[in-house]
């Protein structure tokens, strides 16, 4: 799978990417197995990647800071507080 977002070919990528999802097929553990499933359901927008070039890399790591401020937020009852910290960790505040 590194391989598949290391490179800059998209043809590439198609590729490699079949190659692990048939290797996956071929195993005998089960999880090896869904794997290869779950990464021919997904073989689209993991391809997509290349076109695109997009990444949730930056929506992971606001999900991260939003738990973080949930965590340590003990006690608050309104929404609109909660919301202001997020906004406020997050440098969403100008």
């Amino acid at each position: 799978m590194r391989e598949v977002y290391g490179t800059g070919d998209v043809e590439r990528a198609s590729l490699l990417l079949d190659n692990v999802i048939a290797a996956c097929e071929e195993e005998q553990i089960p999880e090896m197995r869904r794997l290869g499933r779950t990464l021919q359901s997904w073989r689209t927008e993991i391809l997509a990647h290349h076109t695109t070039g997009a990444s949730n890399g930056p929506t992971e790591g606001l999900n991260l800071i939003v738990k973080q401020v949930k965590r340590v937020a003990f006690g608050f009852r309104k929404f609109s507080n909660y919301r202001l910290r997020v906004l406020l960790r997050t440098g969403g505040v100008h």
